[in-house]
């Protein structure tokens, strides 16, 4: 066994040449770690379903080259297989997967009636069977690097059960065991690591204004408004910084969860 034992300081992961994809990459945290990734030097996928104009537009504007648009819908098996098979033909290989598509709906906790099937079924294919679907599909890519990592955007609601509604938090928890499975099955050449922020100032829950994110700071140790850049540094450092993590998720919460 000793022989399969790999050595450890390697340092820093390098950036510079690899090629990542990003669902949900044309806005809110998915955009901030696109243009984290193409700064430090690698080329991107960004992965969209409805915002074909808005990841076109952020390719365009981005440092480096080869960055571009990925049709990448998160409830359309079929359609992620087509992806995969998109940035096979140009690459061969995958280097970093960034899970960041997801949807939900602001509904009252205790209006049980609200939250119907249809509306639970979508957050849950789109949360949680979209990202193991990605994952799936670009396995034998992520394999091919040698050196992959794969990066799912959690949610603090995960743990603490508390969001815009039952059924997103029940997706994240989903979604932070999956990566528990996913970790133990995919090393020693794939890392998979979560990122849970709290509140972050985007307009990705319907009807949730600045105010709102605001509020929910003040009440924190730090008092400080997350906005997606911040998320998007602690996914640069889970993919940059920590090779020693996998099968963790990283909290980026201001303190909330105190």
């Amino acid at each position: 066994m000793a022989d399969q034992v790999r050595a450890g300081g390697r340092g820093p992961y390098p950036l510079q040449g690899r090629v990542a994809v990003v669902s949900g990459g044309s806005s809110g945290i998915g955009a901030a770690t696109v243009t984290r990734l193409a700064e430090a030097g690698a080329s991107v996928w960004i992965g969209y379903n409805l915002g074909q104009d808005r990841a076109a537009a952020l390719a365009a504007k981005l440092p480096g080259t080869g960055h571009r648009a990925l049709h990448l819908p998160m409830r359309d098996t079929a359609g992620i297989v087509a992806a995969a098979a998109t940035v096979a033909s140009v690459h061969g290989h995958v280097d970093i997967l960034v899970n960041s598509a997801a949807t939900t709906r602001a509904i009252p906790h205790g209006d049980l009636d609200a939250l119907d099937d249809a509306i639970f079924d979508e957050i849950l294919l789109t949360n949680v069977r979209g990202p193991f679907a990605t994952i799936r599909a670009f396995r034998k890519l992520l394999a091919e690097s040698g050196d992959a990592v794969i990066v799912n955007i959690s949610s603090l609601s995960a743990t603490t059960g508390m969001g815009s509604s039952i059924a997103y938090c029940a997706s994240k928890a989903a979604l932070d065991t999956m990566g528990l499975s996913l970790a133990r099955v995919l090393g020693p050449d794939i890392r998979v690591v979560g990122v849970a922020p709290a509140a972050v100032a985007t307009d990705f829950v319907p009807g949730r204004g600045r105010d709102a994110v605001e509020k929910q700071a003040a009440s924190t140790p730090l008092r400080t408004v997350t906005e997606a850049d911040d998320v998007a540094l602690a996914v640069m450092a889970a993919i940059v910084n920590l090779r020693q993590t996998t099968g963790s998720t990283l909290v980026v919460d201001g303190g909330r969860h105190l």
